[in-house]
């Protein structure tokens, strides 16, 4: 008894702390308050200025837009990925998986240096292009896809694939058809991962974006520096909607999981 009651209050002690900073700015959000600690009235003005600043919209609106066209890249190359290591041998499977764990275990700020001093000093690309911020986020984000694809795939029957072929599939069929059906639920999951950590990466970001161009997390840390007092308690209203969004994302994420058991038992 004592030791579920230690483990409850631990559990708790975790999510509070992890959970009371994002709900303290959830709920100035909600007030005329400039600063935090010295709570006023409750007022709507905050989320009035995030959607009517042209300045906050563009930076949100740009945000999203390179957040899904890296999301998109990186589940197609994760997933290609994948599926060719889970149909190679077992010594070029080993070396891939060791090969795409660099990334995720690197630190951002040695990846996103390493990426800018790659693209922009050696291979001499524009940053105003964008491409070296796509292909620097892409980077980040394709591992992860990887490790989200490839447990399906461990759990898909091995022959799956030599079957579709024996019941006349062509090869281009029966990965499309059949392999790539199996892999869905990890493709999404890659998806949904990669849209976050191309809306939290700051250090690739930074490194390769163009001089006029900001997402929201180096908008954030620049706002920190100077900014308005409307627009910095504006971005506590913006904070408040991200994490909304994502718990509102996770709890369906997991809700239908959980409702194609009961339909399947």
């Amino acid at each position: 008894m004592k030791k579920k009651i230690c483990q409850s209050l631990w559990l708790f002690l975790i999510l509070i702390f992890l959970y009371l900073p994002i709900l303290v700015l959830a709920v100035y959000s909600f007030t005329e308050s400039t600063m935090i600690g010295a709570l006023r009235g409750f007022s709507l003005k905050n989320y009035v200025t995030l959607f009517t600043t042209p300045e906050l919209l563009g930076m949100i609106r740009g945000t999203v837009i390179l957040a899904l066209v890296v999301s998109f890249i990186s589940v197609f190359l994760g997933t290609l990925g994948a599926v060719g290591a889970f149909y190679s041998s077992r010594r070029f499977r080993a070396g891939l998986e060791f090969a795409n764990q660099i990334p995720v275990v690197n630190a951002d700020v040695v990846t996103g240096f390493s990426v800018c001093i790659l693209l922009i000093v050696f291979l001499g690309l524009d940053k105003d292009t964008y491409v070296p911020l796509v292909i620097g986020q892409t980077a980040l984000c394709t591992p992860f896809v990887y490790l989200s694809v490839m447990p399906r795939l461990k759990q898909m029957d091995p022959f799956i694939y030599e079957a579709a072929l024996d019941l006349g599939c062509t090869p281009s069929q029966a990965l499309w058809k059949v392999v790539f059906r199996e892999v869905v639920p990890g493709m999404v999951s890659g998806f949904i991962t990669a849209v976050t950590l191309s809306l939290d990466d700051y250090f690739i970001t930074t490194y390769t974006k163009p001089a006029v161009f900001d997402t929201i997390s180096t908008y954030v840390v620049n706002a920190t520096k100077g900014a308005q007092t409307k627009v910095k308690t504006a971005l506590w209203a913006l904070s408040a909607l991200i994490f909304l969004i994502v718990a509102i994302a996770v709890v369906l994420m997991n809700v239908r999981p959980g409702r194609e058991k009961e339909g399947g038992i």
